[in-house]
């Protein structure tokens, strides 16, 4: 484990990310995360105010891909999911989210892809990949 990569009771470093409805894109960003990291870093997802179900462009996009994202489900952002977590991404879900010390906390402006064509969702998702791969280089630098 890299001196300056964060570290769970586990040993790997663990990602929260949150967004308002966790139906797009902080799905979309564990989904990037579990499969380029694998079982090298905890991924979790979280919502201030969850969805019924994740948005099925999303899953599209994620298919396309070839990420399997169908069985998520959106949940509720907990005090305890933020507590367990080295690293918290928000994605717009403001004031909601609970802040600790020692926790490092990025905020990614992205669209929602909520409402949204497959079209403008990909670029999403392209974004949202991207910026998960500088995150992992920052976590398991090689």
């Amino acid at each position: 484990m890299p001196e300056n990569a964060p570290e769970t009771l586990t040993g790997k470093p663990s990602v929260l990310f949150v967004c308002v409805h966790n139906a797009g894109r902080s799905q979309m960003a564990a989904g990037w995360l579990a499969h380029l990291a694998g079982d090298r870093i905890e991924v979790r997802s979280a919502g201030s105010a969850p969805a019924g179900e994740v948005n099925r462009a999303a899953v599209e996009a994620m298919a396309e891909a070839g990420i399997d994202i169908t069985a998520a489900r959106p949940k509720v952002l907990t005090v305890d999911a933020v507590e367990a977590s080295d690293v918290v991404i928000t994605m717009g879900c403001g004031d909601a989210c609970p802040i600790f010390p020692g926790k490092r906390y990025e905020d990614w402006k992205l669209d929602d892809p909520a409402g949204q064509g497959i079209d403008t969702v990909r670029l999403i998702r392209d974004d949202i990949r991207s910026r998960v791969e500088k995150l992992l280089s920052e976590l398991l630098p090689d």
